[in-house]
């Protein structure tokens, strides 16, 4: 991940809807109105030349503004919601508008470069992976819900229907996998990391790509920030003479859910971890945290052969 080296000296807050962007300084009075065109958002930005900007994620409304501030070579940062609302309440700002949140994203901003990553620019076929991977996890979604509709006696005149939905959704899948598959196939940085992800034992081609898509920066960042973002970094809970007990919690839950499948491999007694799992209950570990701590041995353990560009001899 990529971060600001010095401090910027312009700093403005873009508050993104469908149809507008303002744009603020720091100071709400002063916020300026530009619509959310491709041709407005690159004048603007040629006018302005500011050093770093930053938006909240507005369900990809703000993909034009990231976008052309990519390629005018400007910093920018999509705040994470939770911290950004979190820094709002710690300002005790109570009030609530297009021009106050722009101005709020700016303050952000300032207090915080340092420790903001940068967004790259996107690739083709990331972005492409990415969609797919979402699209598959919402298929799936639709899928349990029609299957669990389905085993409802209230629902019972209607399995001819459930089945037809079933099927066609499963389908769907199908061709979407087959997408997912192909996507990979025609980057070669993407098949040389899901090469990379797919050597670990338990780590299929479905959990490789589910990966690549969720958690890109794998391969960029340190051991706690990968065990952090994924979910299973465990976080102190201590105070005075008392120690609390270490709870994971945050991340990306998306991630989580894909690394369990191959910790209960590992706790099956197979794959690479299955020895790790085994000393850690014989140890006194309850088997959910000894999972969870395979879990973030393997985020681990993958960041680090992806950035080290090392497939294990067997």
């Amino acid at each position: 991940m990529a971060f600001l080296q010095q401090q910027p000296a312009l700093c403005l807050g873009f508050d993104v809807a469908k149809d507008t962007i303002v744009v603020s300084d720091g100071n709400p009075r002063t916020a300026c109105t530009i619509a959310n065109r491709v041709g407005a958002v690159r004048a603007f930005l040629k006018r302005a030349r500011p050093d770093f900007i930053l938006c909240e994620p507005t369900g990809g409304y703000e993909l034009c503004l990231l976008d052309e501030a990519i390629r005018a070579g400007i910093a920018c940062h999509r705040v994470d919601l939770t911290r950004f609302k979190g820094f709002i309440r710690s300002l005790g700002a109570i009030g609530k508008s297009d021009a106050l949140d722009a101005a709020l994203l700016c303050a952000y901003g300032r207090e915080r470069w340092a420790g903001l990553p940068l967004r790259r620019a996107p690739n083709q076929h990331e972005t492409q992976l990415k969609l797919l991977v979402r699209r598959r996890q919402e298929l799936l979604a639709l899928k349990q819900a029609e299957q669990n509709r389905s085993k409802s006696p209230t629902y019972r005149p209607l399995t001819a229907s459930f089945k037809a939905v079933i099927a066609a959704v499963q389908r769907q899948i199908v061709a979407i996998e087959a997408a997912i598959a192909a996507t990979i196939e025609q980057s070669a940085d993407l098949a040389r990391r899901a090469a990379i992800l797919t050597s670990m034992n338990g780590v299929g081609k479905t959990s490789a790509a589910c990966l690549l898509a969720l958690l890109p920066e794998l391969g960029s960042m340190s051991r706690r920030q990968a065990a952090a973002l994924a979910g299973v970094a465990p976080h102190p809970n201590d105070s005075g003479t008392k120690k609390g007990y270490r709870k994971t919690r945050g991340g990306r839950p998306d991630v989580r859910t894909v690394l369990y499948m191959p910790a209960l491999r590992a706790a099956a007694g197979n794959g690479e971890f299955a020895a790790y799992y085994k000393s850690l209950t014989a140890n006194g570990k309850k088997p959910l945290v000894a999972i969870i701590a395979v879990m973030r041995k393997i985020v681990v353990t993958l960041n680090a052969r992806l950035r080290d560009n090392i497939i294990p001899q067997s």
